[in-house]
């Protein structure tokens, strides 16, 4: 086993922008760059190894190839690869949508459910996105709100800043807005329950399809009761800093800011790490490899690394 180096898969929905492709290099023949599946090892769309013996083979074949001992027992504990972590560009609003909890959707379909977590690495001016409601609504009156086109009304609508997060649970009415630049750390899980898409129109020229019904049974009607915003405690270390950005049964995300040398090594869970900015160079006793902005690298479970360099790095496991 060795850390992996690689090349995200890249979607072009019609809200996304380009930056994904001329900040952050990644290649796809599309015009529009929605979205990089940084480490992904989703039947939508899995990552490919680019460094390596095993360069070219995908992500889930690499792990299906090592077993168990490459993703650690925590992750093992899952019937699939648990995570799926993303950068998203979105130059035009998202869609308002909702994400079913595991048992909704292993139940409607046949995958889990996604709890999320955001960190905004950047954003224009005045940008805005919603995080559930401002007051607690009933079903009767959501449902209606939804048919009259008087949603927006009853949304919390939240003004985001570069270095905000938000902890997305399953349930929770959310849109990123336009303008803003997010990082995903998520359950392994595509399922999408639109609300409300604004009357636009997909690639075929029809109006995207909205799931109320489902979106309905699984949405929950209050307040946001998690901190969010600038919110994360920080702690000093020799090699730079370290940020708390969410911690649950489902993953942990932190992020690192790099500044000198450290070690990693966990031994009941694979690393994941996605260099936001700045360069790092990754050794370990047979070899290295070097990433710079937009790099995304898999850590193996129990292998130890040393990281060197100035950078910011999205630090997750399970």
């Amino acid at each position: 086993m060795y850390p992996l180096l690689l090349k995200p898969a890249v979607k072009d929905y019609l809200w996304g922008g380009t930056r994904l492709k001329t900040e952050y290099k990644y290649e796809t023949e599309k015009d529009i760059a929605a979205e990089a599946w940084v480490l992904s090892c989703h039947k939508d769309g899995a990552d490919t190894v680019t460094n390596g013996d095993l360069a070219g083979k995908t992500l889930s074949e690499v792990i299906e190839l090592w077993g168990d001992k490459a993703i650690g027992k925590k992750a093992a504990e899952f019937p699939y690869f648990p995570l799926l972590i993303k950068l998203i560009d979105a130059k035009d609003r998202l869609s308002v949508q909702v994400h079913p909890d595991d048992e909704y959707a292993l139940k409607n379909e046949g995958e889990f459910g996604k709890t999320e977590m955001w960190y905004v690495v950047d954003c224009d001016e005045g940008a805005e996105l919603i995080y559930g409601f401002n007051r607690e609504v009933s079903k009767e009156e959501l449902e209606q709100r939804i048919k009259d086109n008087t949603l927006p009304e009853i949304c919390n609508y939240v003004p985001v800043h570069k270095g905000d997060v938000f902890f997305i649970s399953a349930g929770t009415l959310h849109a990123i807005g336009a303008g803003i630049l997010i990082a995903e750390v998520q359950q392994n899980s595509n399922t999408t329950y639109r609300v409300s898409d604004y009357g636009r129109l997909g690639a075929d020229g029809k109006p995207r399809p909205l799931h109320i019904e489902k979106a309905l049974e699984v949405t929950s009607r209050t307040e946001p009761k998690v901190p969010y915003g600038n919110v994360g405690e920080i702690r000093q270390e020799k090699y730079g800093t370290v940020r708390k950005l969410a911690s649950c049964n489902l993953f942990t995300a932190e992020l690192l800011t790099l500044d000198g040398e450290t070690e990693l090594s966990l031994s009941d869970s694979f690393i994941s790490l996605l260099v936001l900015d700045g360069e790092l160079n990754l050794r370990w006793n047979g070899g290295s490899i070097s990433a710079k902005k937009g790099g995304s690298i898999f850590i193996p479970a129990d292998f130890e690394v040393k990281i060197s360099g100035k950078a910011e790095i999205l630090y997750s496991r399970v």
